[in-house]
């Protein structure tokens, strides 16, 4: 079994961080007793990441050599984020992977109006009701999708797209990533005490996740799979949230580890994540009469990656963080 093949929870991992690292700012205004500004938070995300997103959605329509395959949905769509939505891979195959994206967005647009109403309520310590009953209603949405839309033509291998359609790809069905960040967050932030004893054990989470994974790599080889489709998302969210837990534990290495790097990665990883295939697209297409190693390609495409990213960070990312600090005061 090729470990390739399991690199699609990678971005499981993304929505464990990102609930946690988001809800983290938020609940820390929470616990000073402030109240939120969805002003405020809205202008944050939006600085950081709609100008850079808008830039590539303007490539991906106004140069068509960039689209890494034929197929693209409509703007109206990458303009809502909605495009994760009724997403038709038989159609549509081009800058699909911005579908989490639009989960990210739709987590960025829930999270501190949820939060606001609970203050409004004064009810912020029942607010963890909410998190278990979206959490179990990720379970019947799921079956539910699986039952009603994929099982009936799942015998007819050419119907795959039908599966990522309506389970792989709704905002409803991804939601354990980011509730399990936002669990570790609240933790963090609203319960010190017990926290501190968690994170005294954080080697042990570090190899309990490690566990966790390794079991979902076997179990959910075939992601079409009714474990999968129904247990296999919670599954490695878990494990995902098991290393996450180690990695900002002080006694852990992971938290002591300063890799520039890691840093440089964290700092491009956005722009990568937007651009990486288009640029390798197009890298193959130049390189394609000539005659290299696949290795050779990969570190090629790898590069052109990296070249791609700095530039949309150079160009756009930067100077509209600098704008944003300026409105808003946020570093």
């Amino acid at each position: 079994m090729d470990f390739a093949n399991f690199a699609w929870t990678g971005v499981d991992l993304f929505f464990v961080l990102s609930g946690f690292l988001i809800s983290s700012q938020l609940f820390s205004q929470v616990k000073q007793g402030q109240v939120i500004s969805f002003k405020t938070f809205f202008l944050k995300r939006f600085f950081r990441i709609i100008p850079a997103y808008l830039a590539v959605v303007a490539i991906y329509f106004c140069m068509p050599f960039f689209r890494e395959k034929k197929g693209l949905a409509d703007l109206w769509r990458f303009l809502t984020f909605t495009q994760n939505f009724g997403l038709d891979l038989s159609k549509t195959k081009a800058f699909t992977h911005s579908w989490s994206l639009c989960v990210e967005e739709h987590f960025y647009l829930a999270l501190p109006l949820i939060l606001i109403g609970f203050q409004k309520m004064k009810m912020i310590s029942k607010a963890w009701w909410l998190l278990i009953f979206l959490f179990l209603m990720g379970f019947v949405t799921r079956i539910y999708s699986y039952e009603h839309y994929w099982e009936p033509v799942s015998n007819n291998h050419g119907n795959w797209p039908v599966w990522f359609k309506y389970i792989y790809y709704p905002t409803y069905n991804r939601l354990d990533g980011l509730i399990m960040g936002v669990s570790i967050a609240a933790i963090y932030t609203f319960l010190p005490k017990l926290w501190s004893n968690i994170s005294k054990y954080s080697y042990l989470f570090f190899i309990i996740g490690l566990g966790l994974l390794t079991i979902a790599f076997y179990l959910c080889e075939d992601q079409m799979i009714f474990f999968t489709s129904a247990f296999g998302f919670p599954l490695i969210a878990l494990g995902y949230a098991c290393l996450v837990i180690a990695a900002v534990s002080p006694n852990h290495f992971l938290y002591k580890w300063n890799s520039r790097v890691t840093t440089f990665v964290a700092v491009l990883s956005y722009a990568i994540y937007l651009v990486h295939k288009g640029t390798i697209h197009m890298t193959l297409e130049v390189l394609k009469d000539k005659e290299l190693n696949e290795n050779v390609l990969m570190l090629i495409c790898m590069a052109t990656s990296v070249v791609a990213a700095l530039l949309l960070h150079w160009i756009v990312e930067k100077p509209f963080m600098k704008l944003r600090s300026r409105i808003t005061g946020a570093k």
